[in-house]
C-alpha cells in the first residue's frame, strides 16, 4: 500500500474518537485494497468500488479469483435489471464480504461494489454508495473555488488542518446562503401554508366524495333508488372489508346524507 492509504486508518480512528458518527465508510476503487479494507472495517463497515484488475484476488466458492472471473462464474439477472448479480467472497485473512454487480448504462458494461456488511440488501448498497457523488462535487467545488488544494503550501500538520477548517467554514457559509436564497423551505410559514393548500385528498375524503356523487346520480332512478343505494353500499362495504379495512363510519355518513337528501 502507498503511504496515503496507510494514513487512512489513523484518520478514521481520530474521527471516531472525536465523536463523528457514521454508518459506513465510502471509498472509490483507488483505495479498495483487501488489506486496507480489512483494517478499516475493524472500526466501521466499508462500501467501495472494486477495481477490475487481475492483481487483486478474492476467495469465491473455495477458489482464488479476481472480480472479472467471479462475474463470469455467477448467474446474472435477465432483462435490463440495474443490479445484475451478487457474490459472497472472502479475503485471505478470513473477512467475509459481498460484491454487488451493477449495470453501467453509459458504457454498456458493469461495475462492482463491495461491502463488508453482508446483511445489507443489494439495493441499499447501490443507494448508499451513490451518496459519494455529493462528496465528489463538494471536493471539486472546494478545490476549484475555495483553494483547498493550492491555498496552503505549508508542510506543518497544524497549518494544513487550520487551512482545511477555514475552507470547510467557507463552504458552510455559502451553503447556508444558497439555501436561504433558493430553497423554498426558507419562506417559513408561507411554505407550510402552500403545502397545506397543495395537500392531496386523503383516501377517506376521496371515498366520501365518490359515494356522494354516486348517490346523487342514483336519485334519477326514481322508484328503484332505494334498492340501488342499498346494493351499492353493501357491495362497497363488503369490498372494503375484504381488504381488511373498516370504513363503516363512511357508509353510515352516506346513508344519513342519502336519507336527508
Amino acid at each position: 500500500m502507498t503511504k496515503s492509504t496507510e494514513l487512512i486508518e489513523p484518520m478514521i480512528e481520530r474521527a471516531l474518537k472525536a465523536g463523528i458518527k457514521a454508518k459506513f465508510l465510502l471509498m472509490d476503487s483507488w483505495f479498495a485494497m483487501p488489506a486496507l479494507i480489512s483494517k478499516v472495517c475493524m472500526h466501521i463497515p466499508v462500501i467501495c468500488m472494486v477495481k477490475r484488475t487481475a492483481k487483486v484476488h478474492y476467495i469465491f466458492e473455495g477458489q482464488k479469483m479476481d472480480v472479472t472471473q467471479i462475474y463470469s462464474q455467477i448467474r446474472k439477472r435477465r432483462g435490463r435489471a440495474k443490479i445484475l448479480a451478487n457474490a459472497q467472497v472472502e479475503f485471505k485473512d478470513g473477512l467475509k464480504a459481498k460484491i454487488v454487480f451493477v449495470r453501467n448504462k453509459h458504457k454498456r458494461d458493469w461495475l462492482a461494489l463491495l461491502t463488508t456488511d453482508i446483511t445489507l440488501a443489494d439495493e441499499d448498497v447501490v443507494r448508499i454508495y451513490g451518496k459519494r457523488w455529493d462528496i465528489e462535487v463538494f471536493f471539486r467545488t472546494a478545490k476549484q473555488h475555495l483553494e483547498l488544494e493550492k491555498g496552503c503550501q505549508g508542510r506543518d500538520f497544524d497549518a494544513l488542518i487550520a487551512h482545511t477548517t477555514i475552507v470547510m467554514t467557507r463552504y458552510i457559509f455559502l451553503s447556508i446562503e444558497k439555501r436561504r436564497t433558493e430553497d423554498p423551505r426558507t419562506l417559513g410559514l408561507l411554505f407550510h401554508r402552500c403545502c397545506e393548500e397543495a395537500e392531496d385528498c386523503t383516501l377517506v375524503k376521496a371515498l366520501c366524495q365518490i359515494l356522494g356523487i354516486t348517490l346523487e346520480n342514483l336519485k334519477k332512478l326514481g322508484e328503484a333508488q332505494s334498492q340501488a343505494e342499498r346494493i351499492l353500499l353493501e357491495a362497497f362495504q363488503k369490498g372494503m372489508r375484504s381488504l381488511g379495512r373498516n370504513f363503516d363510519y363512511i357508509f353510515n355518513e352516506q346513508r344519513l346524507l342519502a336519507a336527508n337528501g
